[in-house]
């Protein structure tokens, strides 16, 4: 018999500032989250049309064109507003880049949200790819991931 590991806390606000049609839930949001905690995190999750996240690409990446996902991560809160031990961050993720990636990929839209927010939630807890050690690393765990919420392979 095997015990539970204990669940790490999330505190998740979504926005929705988009006209895209068939989003997740923000209850699917949550659940694909908490999987992929191994931290407590405060988390800003919000769902934005091409011109914002344009927007937010030129103005933190210098990249003039709106991409699938961003992830922030404030390490620099000050814990006298909030609660020291958790991570804190923001997730934007672009509707109409994950709608066209899904298709051209030949991906369910479910799956793909679940795996561009599984990413998200890692890369708010450092895991980069930058190297490929490191994107192997990520992968592996993605994929492990999706598995486990019983979604194809992504990769």
């Amino acid at each position: 018999m095997s015990a539970k590991l204990p669940s790490h806390k999330l505190s998740l606000t979504v926005q929705y500032v988009t006209d895209a049609q068939h989003l997740p839930t923000r209850a699917q949001f949550r659940r694909w989250i908490k999987v992929a905690l191994q931290q407590d995190v405060s988390l800003t999750l919000r769902i934005v049309d091409e011109a914002e996240g344009r927007e937010l690409n030129k103005n933190y990446r210098s990249k003039d064109y709106a991409t699938n996902v961003l992830t922030f991560v404030y390490d620099d809160a000050d814990p006298t507003f909030g609660d020291a031990s958790l991570l804190y961050g923001d997730v934007i993720i672009c509707a109409p880049v994950v709608a066209r990636e899904a298709a051209a990929q030949h991906k369910d839209m479910l799956a793909h949200y679940a795996h561009l927010t599984l990413h998200a939630a890692l890369h708010l807890q450092g895991f980069e790819h930058e190297t490929d050690a490191d994107a192997a690393r990520m992968e592996a765990l993605e994929s492990a991931l999706m598995l486990k919420l019983r979604y194809p392979d992504p990769y």
